[in-house]
């Protein structure tokens, strides 16, 4: 390997070299803000799971407030 060889493959090294770190940030920070996504979704999706079986639980029995206001509107209904 001649002298003006070796001196082009070093150029090109570093070259690549900085180029790798100019560019490492920008791919950690992708990865990292993929592994928080991930993460709000499991937990999105865990979150409605969780309020699919408690709806499926619930009486459907009206509840006191709801019967008292119905009351009230129909008294108000009659009165007038």
């Amino acid at each position: 390997m001649e002298t003006n060889q070796a001196q082009t493959l070093i150029a090109m090294i570093f070259v690549l070299g900085t180029l790798v770190l100019l560019v490492l940030p920008s791919v950690i920070g992708i990865v990292r803000d993929r592994r928080v996504d991930r993460q709000i979704r499991e937990a999105q999706e865990a979150r409605e799971s969780e309020r699919a079986q408690k709806s499926s639980s619930r009486s459907t029995v009206p509840s006191t407030a709801t019967w008292y206001a119905e009351g009230r509107r129909s008294k108000k209904l009659v009165s007038s």
